[in-house]
C-alpha cells in the first residue's frame, strides 16, 4: 500500500486516485507564484480571476502543444495553492506555512473550478498534437472528468477515519518538513499555529456529515479518540507534533533553536492541545455515538452509485462489483490449491488450518523485539537492491529507508505502507513497517512485503515516474491505484527471479500475500454491494488466509472505510502478468525482461486499458525490429481516451 497526505485530498474523491504530485523547476514555480499570489490572496467569493488565468492559456497564442503545456502548468500551480500540503510533499515553494482550506465554501469553490481547465482544454486541437502530447491531453481530460463525476459524492464529509485524518497527517507533515534554515522552521511554526483552524474545519465537515447520514461506520471509529490523545501528551516533547523541533540541525544557531523550541511549546500548549481536545470530546460525545451502524457503502445516501464510482476510480475498468466478486472467488480457489500443494510438499501432518496455526505459533517465525524486526526488513531490502539491475535497465536516483510506523497510529494501521519521497523536497521515500504486536508479524511474510513496499515495488515504480523527463507534472506522479498497487503485487512475484522465497515458509508467505489480495475482491464487493456483515467478512478471510486475527480485523475495517481501494491490487496485477505472458509468448527469444519492465514503467502510471495498448504496441515494434527502446515515454496512441460515464442516482 502506498500512502499520500490524504488531508490535502479529502475534498475531492476523484483525485484520491488520479492526483499527481510532482516537481516544477524553480524558475517556473517562482514565476507562477508572482502570477497567482494576487488572486489567491483574495476571498474565495472574489476569485473570478481564475477564469482569466485559464482563458489566458489560449489567448496568449502559440501552437496547440505550447498552449497545452501552458494549461498543464497553470492547473498544476492552482493545485499547489489549493493543496499546500501536497506542494510541500513535492517541493513546490512558498506553501509550507499553511494547511488546505477545508471550509465548506472553499470545497465548493474547488469543485466548481474543475470546469475551468476543461473549458481551456476544449480550445486545443488534439489532432495537432504529437502522440506524447495526445496521451497527456487524454489523461488530463480523463482525470478532470473523473474528478467531476466523483464530486457528486461528498467524501469530504468523512475527513477522519482510523487510517487518515488531521490527527495523523499533521504529525506526519510537520515531521517531514525541512528544518535546515530558519525560514523553514518558521514555516513549521506557522503551520503549527494554524492547526486549530484545520481541526475545527474537520469538525464542521463531520457535523454536516452527521446531519446527512454520511459518516464512517461506528465500529471502525473505536480507536480514533485514543489516536487523538496520543498526539497531545502532557509533555510537549513527547508529542510527534514537535518532533521537528526536538531534532533541529546544527545549521540553526543554538540560541535561535532554543527560541524556536520555546515558541513551539507555547503554541502546542496554548493552541494545539485545546483544539485536539475539542476534537477528542466531539468524537466521544457526539460523533461516534451517532455514526452509522451499517458498514456497507450501500447504506450511504446514493450509496450504490457511490460505490460504483469508487470501483471505476480504483480499478480504471468498467468491471461491475459482481464480476470482480466472481473473479475473486476464482482466484481464491486457485491460490488455495497452490497453498495446499505446498503443505503436502513439506509433509506436514495436518490440514490448512493446522498448518496456519503452526506458522502463527511457532517461536522460530517471530522476532523477540521490534528493533530486530525492523532490522530484518532492512536486511531483505539490502538483499533486493543488487538484484534490480538484472530486472531493470533504468533505476531511480531517489533513495529509500525502512522505518517503523509511528506509535501513535500503529495499533489501527496496516502491516506496512510506502510514503513517497521527492528529490525536489530532499526527502527519501520510506517503507513504513508496523512493529506493533510482534506476535502478528511473522518472518515468513517479510520478503513479499518488502518487495511490495520498497523495491522492486512502490519505491522503484513511483521514484522512476517522478524522475521521467519530458512529462507534465500531473503525469510524473499520477496515482492510478490499479497500476500502482498492481505493480506492487506483481513485484512480489519477481522475488522468485531475484533469489527470494528459498524456503517453503517464505514461499507460503508469498502465496498468502497473493491470497490476501484475492480475498479482497470477494470481501470488498461483499461488504459494499452484497450486504455482507463485518463478522462474515472476517470469517471468510480467516478461513482462507494465514494472517493473524488482528491483521484481518484491521484489514476488514480498512476495506469498510476505503470502499473499492482494495480491489485495485489484484485487478492490476492480473493485467500486468497477462501483458508479460503475452509479450513472452509473442516475442519468444526476443523477449527482454529489462526492456519490458522499462517500457511498462516508462510513461508513469496509466489506466489499465491505456497500459495494455501501450505494451501491445511495444511488442509489435520489437517484432518488427523497430527497437522500441527502454522506457521512452512516447505512447504511439492516436485514438482519444474515453471516460465511460457512470450513472449517478438520486
Amino acid at each position: 500500500m502506498f500512502s499520500l497526505n490524504n488531508n490535502a485530498m479529502n475534498s475531492f474523491a476523484a483525485y484520491h486516485v488520479v492526483a499527481s504530485a510532482c516537481r516544477i523547476a524553480l524558475p517556473v514555480a517562482v514565476l507562477a507564484l508572482a502570477v497567482w499570489l494576487p488572486v489567491l490572496g483574495q476571498p474565495r467569493t472574489e476569485r473570478k480571476q481564475f477564469d482569466d488565468l485559464y482563458t489566458d492559456v489560449n489567448r496568449a497564442g502559440g501552437s496547440d502543444s505550447a498552449r497545452l503545456h501552458r494549461l498543464f502548468e497553470t492547473d498544476w500551480t492552482r493545485m499547489m495553492f489549493n493543496f499546500p500540503e501536497w506542494a510541500t510533499d513535492v517541493g513546490f515553494p512558498g506553501m509550507d506555512d499553511r494547511w488546505t482550506d477545508n471550509s465548506i465554501g472553499a470545497i465548493e469553490q474547488r469543485k466548481r473550478e474543475v470546469e475551468l481547465p476543461l473549458r481551456a482544454l476544449e480550445a486545443i486541437n488534439r489532432n495537432a498534437l504529437n502522440p506524447q502530447d495526445q496521451l497527456s491531453y487524454d489523461l488530463f481530460r480523463f482525470n478532470l472528468l473523473s474528478e467531476q463525476q466523483g464530486n457528486a459524492f461528498p467524501g469530504e464529509l468523512m475527513p477522519i477515519t482510523q487510517l487518515s485524518g488531521i490527527h495523523q497527517e499533521a504529525p506526519q507533515m510537520l515531521s517531514d518538513m525541512p528544518t535546515g534554515q530558519p525560514y523553514q522552521v518558521e514555516a513549521i511554526l506557522a503551520r503549527l499555529k494554524a492547526l486549530p483552524v484545520a481541526i475545527d474545519q474537520a469538525m464542521e465537515l463531520m457535523k454536516k456529515g452527521l446531519d446527512k447520514g454520511i459518516t464512517p461506520p461506528k465500529i471502525t471509529l473505536r480507536d480514533i479518540p485514543e489516536q487523538v490523545s496520543n498526539v497531545i501528551p502532557d509533555n510537549p516533547w513527547q508529542s510527534p507534533l514537535l518532533e521537528a523541533f526536538a531534532t533541529l540541525p546544527p545549521t540553526i544557531p543554538a540560541d535561535q533553536a532554543a527560541t524556536f523550541r520555546k515558541r513551539a511549546a507555547t503554541i502546542y500548549e496554548d493552541d494545539v492541545v485545546p483544539a485536539f481536545r475539542r476534537l477528542h470530546d466531539f468524537l466521544v460525545d457526539k460523533y461516534i455515538p451517532n455514526a452509522r451502524i451499517k458498514i456497507g457503502a450501500s447504506s450511504l445516501p446514493n450509496g450504490a452509485a457511490w460505490y460504483t464510482d469508487r470501483v471505476r476510480q480504483e480499478t480504471t475498468t468498467t468491471m461491475t462489483p459482481q464480476q470482480i466478486h466472481e473473479l475473486g472467488l476464482s482466484e481464491v480457489k486457485r491460490i488455495r490449491g497452490e497453498m495446499e500443494a505446498l503443505i503436502r510438499e513439506v509433509k506436514f501432518t495436518g490440514g490448512f488450518q493446522e498448518f496456519v496455526r503452526f506458522l502463527r505459533s511457532d517461536p522460530r517465525f517471530f522476532f523477540a523485539d521490534s528493533v530486530a524486526l525492523l532490522q530484518g526488513y532492512r536486511n531483505i531490502a539490502k538483499r533486493a537492491d543488487p538484484e534490480l539491475i538484472r530486472m531493470f535497465g533504468r533505476l531511480p536516483r531517489l533513495p529509500y529507508g525502512v522505518i517503523a510506523v509511528p506509535s501513535y497510529a500503529a495499533k489501527s494501521q496496516t502491516t506496512a505502507y510506502y510514503y513517497p519521497g521527492s528529490l525536489k523536497a530532499a526527502r527519501p521515500g520510506y517503507f513504513y513497517a508496523n512493529t506493533y504486536n510482534l506476535a502478528a508479524r511473522p518472518k515468513w511474510e517479510m520478503e513479499a512485503l518488502t518487495l511490495h513496499e520498497a523495491v522492486p515495488g512502490h519505491h522503484l515504480q513511483i521514484a522512476i515516474a517522478q524522475e521521467l523527463e519530458g512529462l507534465p507534472e500531473f503525469r510524473r506522479e499520477g496515482m492510478y491505484t490499479a497500476y500502482v498497487e498492481g505493480w506492487g503485487l506483481y513485484a512480489e512475484s519477481l522475488g522468485y527471479e531475484m533469489g527470494f522465497y528459498q524456503d517453503p515458509y517464505s514461499r507460503f508467505g508469498q502465496l498468502m500475500y497473493e491470497m490476501w489480495r484475492a480475498i479482497r475482491l470477494v470481501v470488498d464487493t461483499g461488504i459494499h454491494s452484497m450486504d455482507w456483515s463485518r463478522d462474515q467478512a472476517i470469517a471468510y478471510f480467516m478461513e482462507n488466509s494465514g494472517k493473524s486475527e488482528h491483521d484481518i480485523t484491521v484489514e476488514v475495517d480498512r476495506y469498510i472505510v476505503w470502499p473499492g481501494q482494495a480491489l485495485a491490487y489484484k485487478v492490476g496485477q492480473l493485467k500486468i502478468a497477462e501483458l508479460r505472458a503475452n509479450a513472452q509468448r509473442q516475442l519468444g527469444p526476443q523477449f527482454d525482461i529489462r526492456a519490458f519492465h522499462d517500457y511498462l514503467l516508462g510513461a508513469g502510471a496509466l489506466p489499465l486499458d491505456i497500459l495494455e495498448t501501450r505494451m501491445q504496441q511495444w511488442v509489435a515494434s520489437v517484432k518488427n525490429g523497430g527497437g522500441a527502446g527502454r522506457g521512452e515515454a512516447g505512447s504511439g496512441i492516436s485514438a482519444p481516451i474515453q471516460l465511460t460515464p457512470m450513472p449517478v442516482g438520486k
